[in-house]
Parts: C-alpha cells; structure tokens; sequence
C-alpha cells in the first residue's frame, strides 16, 4: 500500500498528486493520502455548465481563492490552505464492492476516526450545505463537515472528499463560498458549514489528519481480513461496515509500526506539519 503525505503549492500541480493515486490503484497498488491543499475554489463540471460560471470564478478569486476545476461532479468546493482533503484509492475486480460498499465504509472510518477525537459526528446533511450530496458527514444537529464523491475506472476507484478542522476555517468557507454559490444559483446556508471543533473536537489539524490517515489505512490493510486494498461490505449497518478502529493509537504509534507493509512518500510541503514521523 502506498501513502502520500504533503501538498504542491500549486493547486493544479496539487490535484496531479493525488491523479497519482488512482493511477497507482489501477495498476493494483491501493493508497491513501491526507492533506491540506492550497487556497482554493474548486468547481465541478456542474458548475462550468452554469451562466455565472465566469461570474462565480471572480467572486473565488476576489475573495483570495484560486479558481480551478476538477474532473468530477458536484458542485464548487472550497479549501482556506488548512482545510483539510483526503483520499483513498483501491484497485477494483469482481470482489471489491460496491460503490455504495466504498462510501459506507469510507463514511464508518471517518466518523469513528472523529469519535475517538471526542467529536458528536453523524451521517448526513444540513439543509444549504456547502457541496451537497447523499454522502456526507455532520455536527450532530449543526452543520456539515465532510462531503464524499467518488471517481470510477475500470479497474480503480478512488474515494475522496474534505473535512473542515476548525471554526476559523468554517468561517473562511463560508465567507468565500456565500458570492461563489449566489453566482452560480446554488442555493447556500452560510450557517450550514460545520467544524471538527464545532463538533466537540480538537482544533489540532495535524491530529485530525493523522487519525483520518490511520483510520483509512486500516480499512485497506486490515479490512476485516479481506485481501489488502479491497473493501467490500453488503450492509451499511454500523455493526458490519468497515473497521470502528480506535484512532486514538495514532497518536502513539505510526502507521509504519502497525503497518510495515506501508510505502510513503513525501511531496512538496508536509502539511499539517512537517514533523510527523510516518
């Protein structure tokens, strides 16, 4: 299994990182990365389709956001530099599962990862959220923090989506996204962004990402005894999908110690902090 920790300053270079990892994928090797991006307005081909297109790329980029777009649906997502992104990318045959199987899994990880930070997390959406879709994850009675989407090859697929740490970048979302989503005619709830703090949880982006990153190593290493790299579930029951891993272990032992099968490489900037050990 590989992983990828760091960030390229340039966004469009940044996204070619993680392009990478599906590519390794489909040529059988799984991986997960987790990071901060660059500053950035990141719009879907839904939004390129739209009148006030151009429009909503001013407002971005007025705002301090670069304007890019990515090759998937959805709608425009934002990242303040600290936001953080995660990706987890696995080869697919018969014996995979499902993509509804990869977002139910992915979905269990993350929501145990932050449980175990002391987070109140749940499955689901705020009306007027930021990115909407069926797969998401918020503040029990507050406000969205993570949304999921999903790419799909032939013989790979990669889970990806971003995790809003703190207050302060919920705030910097919002602000941002309020012109970008009225331009585009979306409809958007400011209050509708939430937090990993706002939840209850620690405002230490590094130890987010870390638990994250453990968690989603786990999933493809271990996976319930399964071949490494596959994640094939039948039931979105809480009780059966995916591994509810103790995420706290990641604070004191490294991926590489649980899992020495693991490859890592380092691009560009280590973000959140460039002194984690793998």
């Amino acid at each position: 299994m590989h992983l990828f920790r760091g960030r390229a300053t340039d966004p469009i270079q940044d996204r070619e990182l993680t392009a990478r990892l599906l590519e390794n994928a489909d040529a059988g090797v799984p991986g997960v990365r987790v990071w901060a991006p660059p500053r950035q307005v990141a719009f879907g081909r839904r939004d390129s389709r739209t009148s006030g297109y151009e429009h909503a790329r001013r407002a971005a980029k007025q705002a301090g956001f670069a304007p890019i777009e990515r090759s998937v649906g959805g709608r425009a997502v934002a990242y303040s530099g600290t936001t953080l992104a995660f990706a987890v990318a696995v080869p697919r045959d018969e014996h995979s599962g499902s993509i509804d199987d990869r977002y139910a899994a992915v979905d269990r990880v993350l929501r145990c990862a932050l449980q175990d930070l002391g987070a109140t997390v749940v499955s689901g959406e705020p009306a007027g959220s930021f990115c909407p879709g069926d797969h998401s994850v918020r503040v029990e009675g507050g406000g969205k923090l993570i949304g999921l989407a999903q790419r799909v090859r032939a013989d790979a697929a990669l889970v990806a989506g971003c995790l809003v740490p703190t207050v302060a970048d919920s705030t910097a979302l919002s602000r941002v996204l309020t012109p970008t989503y009225d331009a585009l005619a979306v409809d958007f709830d400011p209050t509708s962004v939430g937090s990993v703090e706002a939840a209850g949880g620690p405002v230490d982006t590094t130890s987010i990402a870390r638990a994250v990153e453990f968690g989603l190593c786990t999933l493809l290493c271990e996976n319930n005894g399964h071949t490494e790299g596959t994640i094939r579930h039948t039931t979105t029951d809480d009780s059966q999908v995916g591994p509810c891993v103790d995420t706290r272990e990641a604070a004191t032992i490294t991926v590489n110690e649980r899992f020495p099968e693991v490859t890592m490489t380092r691009v560009g900037d280590d973000t959140p902090a460039a002194s984690d050990r793998l």
